[in-house]
């Protein structure tokens, strides 16, 4: 049985949907897909370019967020990871507020560049890492960046998955909705359905979320952790006992 840690096998497998681009990029507060995009760069021997807002090692952009969105425009991003305080089964995000937007029961950051990120990049990795029904719901109070558009849209980016820290996801744009594609240790279906406010496809036999090989751990707690201390040291501390390079 594997000794991998739950942060380890989402690092893992989100690695595993980055195999084989160009160029990914992960925004600010996002340790996890940070981790993920730097484990695919090792798998790839540096044939990969990965920039982390909010690093100084991992990061080619001197002017924040303009250069990032100039890059995804351009075609020049393959992957970028969003999130949201609530995500409904159209993979609509709400980083707005909770309840009626004039008199909110709750107010976040606000959106940023998710909306055009989301329109641009065509491999936008969602991930949540409080998978139930408050976070999962069946429509979102408010539509900060919406997961689908209408045919004349041109839109060359969008969904391509869900990951939480109960399971997986697909996402089918043609049809807007979700399918379960796998389980994480410890987990169930039944669980699944309990903890999800949307309604998703399910296969006859749902397997579950592979743990890392002993190759993929010994990248994980070495060079990926060492380098994701750099950008996260309280996280790379907690979950590697990694403290931050001088």
């Amino acid at each position: 049985m594997s000794d991998a840690r739950s942060e380890e096998i989402l690092i893992a497998t989100i690695a595993g949907m980055l195999a084989g681009l160009r160029h990914v990029a992960v925004g600010a507060s996002s340790p996890v897909p940070g981790a993920a995009a730097l484990l695919a760069k090792q798998r790839s021997g540096g044939a990969m370019r990965v920039s982390v807002l909010g690093s100084e090692r991992h990061n080619f952009f001197t002017d924040g967020g303009k250069e990032l969105f100039d890059c995804a425009g351009q075609g020049r991003i393959d992957a970028f990871f969003l999130s949201g305080a609530q995500i409904d089964g159209q993979a609509n995000i709400n980083l707005v507020s909770i309840g009626d937007p004039d008199r909110p029961k709750a107010r976040f950051p606000g959106s940023f560049g998710s909306g055009y990120l989301y329109f641009v990049v065509p491999r936008v990795i969602l991930f949540r890492l409080e998978h139930t029904p408050r976070t999962l719901v069946e429509r979102v109070d408010f539509i900060s960046s919406p997961g689908i558009s209408d045919a004349n849209v041109y839109r060359p980016g969008g969904p391509y998955a869900l990951i939480t820290d109960r399971c997986l996801f697909d996402f089918d744009k043609a049809r807007a909705r979700f399918t379960l594609r796998s389980v994480h240790p410890g987990h169930t279906t039944n669980e699944i359905a309990e903890q999800t406010g949307f309604a998703y496809d399910i296969p006859e036999v749902v397997p579950e979320t592979p743990t890392p090989d002993a190759e993929t751990l010994a990248l994980i707690r070495g060079p990926v952790a060492e380098q994701i201390a750099e950008i996260y040291p309280a996280f790379a501390e907690r979950v590697f006992g990694v403290g931050k390079a001088a």
